[in-house]
């Protein structure tokens, strides 16, 4: 009796449940973030997840996190509608002695994480600088640009537009200018129709240089239904989602950056595991972006998916 009950105890000591809560699911690249933590999960003996879609909702998010909490999971991985929400969701986690990651969007608490917590991600400063220098390449260091940025609450977005700014500062590609740049919220609907209206202004414009490949598809669109020669145009996007390689295979897309979405997903999942088991794993862990073009894109052709 005692053998068989020791060999319960050894299938049971490492069964833990896993609280994810991803802040919007309509997103293309969070689906596949999400996709990536829960396939490593199902890579993990005993290990389960729960997953909630905060809906771009804050107080959602906060909510859900709370209710993990009071159902007792193991560890809770976020990924951030906002990131000056973060400190009151690490706050939750840790008084309650519940290990939590944030994967994707920087925690505002980043440099201050406790012990039972850490963040997965990419450098925002790679992200925008890669496609800027792209787009500004293959302009020759001058041309008027768009550019469409993701939420202004978000880092991601506030970073890569600031990237965007900081590579036309630069002696290289001083001779490029912003025309204008509006937030369609990281969608392809809302991004199509803010280049609909810059088109019906009329102004000259030679490059779009979108926060994600989303919003890039999104003016690609616009353009094509207005007959605009995508041949004419440069037009640069960030993530390298299955949906953005296929823009640029068509001739649409000229450039875009590669964020290992799985890669994210896999990392937060590994870290969640090694922190509700009491061990160890950094504080920070970074997975480096890639600049993706037409001469190699074909490297990346299922490594989001």
């Amino acid at each position: 009796m005692s053998a068989a009950v020791l060999a319960l105890i050894a299938g049971t000591a490492h069964a833990e449940n896993i609280g994810i809560s991803i802040a919007r699911s309509d997103s293309a690249f969070l689906t596949i973030l999400r996709n990536g933590m829960q396939d490593q999960a199902g890579k993990l003996d005993g290990v389960t997840v729960q997953v909630e879609d905060a809906q771009n909702d804050t107080s959602r998010q906060l909510d859900q996190v709370q209710n993990f909490v009071s159902s007792g999971v193991d560890a809770i991985i976020v990924v951030a509608v906002d990131g000056d929400g973060t400190p009151a969701l690490t706050k939750i986690a840790t008084d309650a002695g519940i290990p939590i990651v944030y994967a994707n969007h920087p925690p505002a608490d980043v440099d201050k994480l406790p012990e039972t917590a850490a963040f997965v991600g990419s450098n925002e400063i790679d992200s925008g600088t890669l496609e800027t220098k792209e787009v500004c390449r293959l302009l020759g260091g001058k041309g008027a640009a768009y550019v469409l940025m993701g939420p202004l609450n978000n880092h991601s977005s506030l970073i890569r537009t600031k990237d965007i700014h900081d590579v036309i500062a630069t002696d290289e590609c001083k001779g490029m200018s912003v025309i204008e740049e509006q937030s369609a919220n990281w969608d392809r609907l809302e991004a199509a129709n803010i280049m609909t209206n810059w088109l019906s202004a009329g102004r000259e414009f030679d490059a779009v240089i979108a926060n994600n490949d989303e919003m890039a598809i999104g003016a690609i669109q616009a353009m094509k239904a207005a007959g605009i020669d995508m041949s004419k145009v440069v037009v640069g996007g960030i993530d390298a989602t299955p949906d953005g390689l296929a823009a640029m295979a068509a001739g649409d897309l000229d450039v875009t950056v590669f964020q290992n979405a799985i890669a994210q997903g896999a990392a937060a999942m590994d870290a969640a595991v090694a922190l509700s088991r009491d061990q160890e794993t950094e504080r920070q862990i970074w997975v480096p972006f890639e600049l993706v073009t037409p001469e190699n894109m074909k490297d990346y052709a299922t490594a989001n998916q």
